[in-house]
């Protein structure tokens, strides 16, 4: 069923154990990509790992939001690999939702910038190190639809994924006279626990707003960053993809 694309390639997912991350961990492996999970939720690990054996992907509880963590894991990677190919950085955290500004706490808004922005900033940062040598790779940073137009109720999840699309601009250019690409995905509503945990009253505001009149799939979301972490995708970077159901179309 699956092309091996990637075959003997290696790639880092972080926040693989669960949500997209999975769906993108599974389809990597499937096309051949050695794989490993980085992830702090040891439980979630423990699950996938057993889920997952017959892949041969690794686990690794790994905290995206230091540098130490990341770096350390990255280079027990490559040390058993010998290469590191495509990032895919799917760590998350939400936050208060159905919460105007002057309800939400200071400390709130720190450990969702501390996951989320903090957290792809020193993802990317790790992975171009490792990378620069070879003069390769793909990294893929997932942003929000919320990070471009703005959820109401969700002002710490909505600003950082903000955050996270400046980030890829800016990087991708850095580097786009290498042969490594930096790009983002920008999804609406993907049915994922992450979702299934959030305030049903904020899930239809968004999935109102999308004129497909449907929520994603994980097989959309694992196919799209595939694509973009390939060989096919050279001459994208710095770019945001939609993956919104015609929400943006920008």
């Amino acid at each position: 069923m699956f092309e091996k694309r990637f075959a003997g390639r290696g790639a880092v997912v972080t926040g693989g154990a669960s949500g997209i991350g999975r769906a993108v961990v599974e389809r990597l492996a499937r096309e051949g990509a050695r794989v490993a999970i980085f992830d702090r939720d040891r439980k979630a690990l423990d699950t996938a790992a057993k889920e997952l054996g017959d892949l041969g992907v690794e686990t690794r509880a790994v905290d995206v939001a230091d540098e130490d963590s990341v770096g350390s894991a990255l280079d027990a990677f490559v040390a058993e690999h010998g290469r590191l190919d495509a990032v895919v950085h799917c760590a998350a955290v939400v936050g208060p939702t159905s919460t105007v500004i002057t309800d939400v706490k200071v400390e709130e808004l720190d450990e969702v910038y501390r996951v989320n922005l903090r957290g792809s900033f020193v993802v990317a940062k790790q992975a171009l190190v490792r990378m620069k040598p070879a003069n390769r790779g793909r990294i893929l940073l997932f942003a929000s639809i919320a990070g471009k137009e703005g959820n109401a109720g969700m002002c710490c999840y909505s600003s950082t994924k903000a955050g996270v699309i400046g980030l890829v601009k800016s990087v991708g250019k850095e580097f786009a006279e290498t042969g490594i690409t930096v790009n983002a995905i920008a999804p609406a509503v993907i049915r994922t626990p992450m979702v299934e945990a959030t305030d049903p009253a904020q899930v239809k505001y968004m999935t109102d707003k999308i004129p497909a009149k449907r929520t994603g799939t994980l097989e959309e979301a694992a196919a799209l960053a595939c694509w973009i972490v390939s060989d096919e995708a050279s001459f994208c970077t710095g770019f945001t993809f939609d993956l919104s159901g015609g929400r943006a179309v920008y």
